[in-house]
């Protein structure tokens, strides 16, 4: 019999927020450090505007792709556990959207500073409403295709997997970019601490963006 309280992790049942983390983990410590790798033939010094500028819009694109993703995963989630259109929107909007920022802005930002670095705070949620706003409403819609039309004939976990790392790749990549781009500029000096610092911004904001928030709002509705 089925329990109430699984969920996917993955692909695979689980039954434990615990194991929600671990099995995000190891895309984390593989997407950072593709991220990392990359990141370390580009980086710039302040003095090349040129290349800031890049860097900011590369940080725009990878946000924005971000957010299409989480918010596709989000649908995803919550129709696998409840039927509820309105609640299932409302998750894959605005769960996405604040966790996204958290992941991408807010933590990166703080970690920064905690590091010793003067950074700026840029919230695109203000300045790119439209922007974030259009993306969102894609994310939705290809949610909505993935889990009803698409997962019928790949439901094994190797999609959801490539799903996952896709989305985790993403948010590491926007992260770095928003890192380097508002201040954080020599950040190979304390790889080690940048490198723990972003796992930490990947993994807590992605599991409860893809996962937690989705299943415990479906769950909610069914009680």
């Amino acid at each position: 019999m089925k329990r109430e309280h699984d969920i996917h992790c993955c692909g695979s049942k689980t039954h434990a927020l615990y194991d929600e983390f671990i099995c995000h983990f190891p895309y984390a410590v593989l997407s950072v450090a593709i991220g990392l790798l990359l990141l370390s033939f580009f980086t710039p010094s302040a003095t090349d505007v040129l290349v800031m500028k890049q860097f900011h819009r590369l940080f725009h694109s990878f946000h924005f792709m971000h957010i299409m993703f989480a918010s596709a995963g989000a649908i995803q989630t919550f129709f696998r556990y409840s039927n509820n259109y309105v609640k299932g929107i409302l998750v894959g909007t605005l769960s996405p959207a604040f966790f996204c920022m958290l992941s991408d802005i807010l933590m990166p930002y703080v970690g920064g500073e905690m590091l010793g670095v003067k950074m700026r705070l840029h919230i695109c949620f203000v300045s790119e409403f439209t922007n974030i706003g259009l993306f969102l409403l894609i994310g939705v819609i290809t949610g909505f295709i993935l889990r009803f039309h698409v997962e019928r004939q790949h439901s094994g976990s190797l999609f959801t997997r490539w799903l996952h790392f896709g989305h985790i790749l993403l948010s590491s990549m926007a992260s770095m970019f928003y890192m380097v781009s508002y201040g954080f500029i020599s950040w190979y000096h304390q790889m080690g601490m940048v490198f723990v610092m972003l796992i930490l911004a990947v993994v807590i904001p992605c599991t409860f963006s893809d996962v937690v928030v989705p299943f415990v709002v479906a769950k909610d509705g069914r009680k």
